[in-house]
């Protein structure tokens, strides 16, 4: 019995017949154009369903000479921080008719020239990059050249590319006030690294809000390690290497204070007991952590929603000049930090 002939791939042309429209029509429905009455885009969405027909994206952005991909770079697809942020963009991008190209770098900035590399192969409209630790401007300026568009979030690379940054200094600034106000003294400034924008704002508000109090901080309240759960955990020790060891941290991220608040545990202390954590973002994980997680909150759907925007208006119009904003944050106070230190013990 000769073998069934195999039917080559579904066509713009077959979908057209099928309806009894023209390929201009067809081709509008598959744009989300809005010319198309709602009659006849459902039959064609049904035709389209029925026949398997797949859309070229790509040939279709050849023909218009323009992309509708934008590429989100992520530097820490593993924090759930990040998670929600790209969330925000895909949903934002979509509504907008675009497709997100996603590619992860893990803190490796080697690792970013090569994702960045393979990612501009698919000639994308615009770049949202959340640039890894070590990034430097000077090597990525001739990967992008002048023509890609591109939005920095989180970390500052120049004034070359539009930029969105959370409002660290202030962020870290309320925490470490309310801090304070439970009658802390000795406050670290725990995890992420100094070479890195954010950090070193945020730890300039924690150090802000000390001074301010007539406390001068000292080297030790410093402890530096990668913003991760995992690396909070293990140096969760060099907090109490002197006496008096402090009382209460400022963490970089919220991955940061939980991996704390699991350091703690294992060393017979408490947070929100004995010992008073903050975070930074107010990941989805944080207010349903034990002991619930005193954070800054960023809203990082809505920041990844924000990025999509100012991109898109960014290739509306490519002729002003880069744009920094500074996206608000607030403090949300939970069990974590949530007790009154004895005088005797500040």
């Amino acid at each position: 019995m000769p073998a069934p002939a195999l039917r080559g791939r579904v066509t713009l042309t077959d979908i057209a017949d099928a309806c009894d429209l023209s390929r201009a029509t067809v081709s509008l429905v598959l744009r989300g154009s809005p010319l198309v009455n709602s009659q006849t885009r459902a039959r064609v969405e049904a035709e389209i369903k029925r026949q398997g027909y797949v859309y070229h994206r790509g040939a279709a952005n050849l023909r218009r000479k323009v992309s509708s991909t934008v590429a989100l770079v992520i530097n820490d697809l593993s924090n759930p921080f990040f998670a929600e942020f790209a969330a925000g963009v895909d949903e934002a991008l979509g509504a907008a008719g675009y497709v997100t190209l996603l590619g992860s770098t893990g803190e490796s900035s080697e690792r970013q020239q090569a994702v960045l590399t393979s990612l501009l192969e698919h000639d994308p409209a615009g770049i949202i990059l959340s640039p890894a630790e070590g990034s430097d401007a000077a090597r990525l300026r001739p990967l992008l050249g002048a023509r890609t568009p591109m939005l920095v979030f989180n970390r500052a690379l120049g004034d070359q590319w539009d930029y969105l940054a959370l409002d660290n200094a202030h962020g870290a600034r309320l925490a470490t006030e309310h801090l304070l106000a439970q009658g802390h003294r000795r406050i670290a400034f725990f995890g992420g690294h100094g070479e890195s924008s954010s950090c070193a704002e945020r730890r300039k508000g924690w150090r802000a809000a000390l001074t301010e109090a007539g406390i001068a901080p000292e080297p030790q309240w410093i402890v530096e390690c990668a913003p991760t759960r995992l690396e909070a955990a293990r140096q969760t020790g060099a907090l109490f290497v002197r006496d008096p060891a402090p009382t209460a941290a400022v963490c970089y991220n919220d991955a940061v204070a939980l991996g704390l608040i699991a350091g703690l545990a294992t060393r017979g202390r408490r947070a929100g007991h004995d010992f008073a954590v903050t975070g930074f973002d107010d990941i989805p994980e944080a207010s349903v952590s034990a002991p619930p997680l005193t954070t800054i909150a960023v809203d990082p759907r809505a920041r990844g929603r924000q990025a999509a925007e100012l991109i898109l208006q960014r290739l509306r119009d490519t002729s002003t000049p880069p744009a920094t904003t500074i996206a608000p944050v607030r403090l949300f106070v939970r069990a974590s930090s949530q007790f009154t230190l004895p005088g005797d013990a500040a």
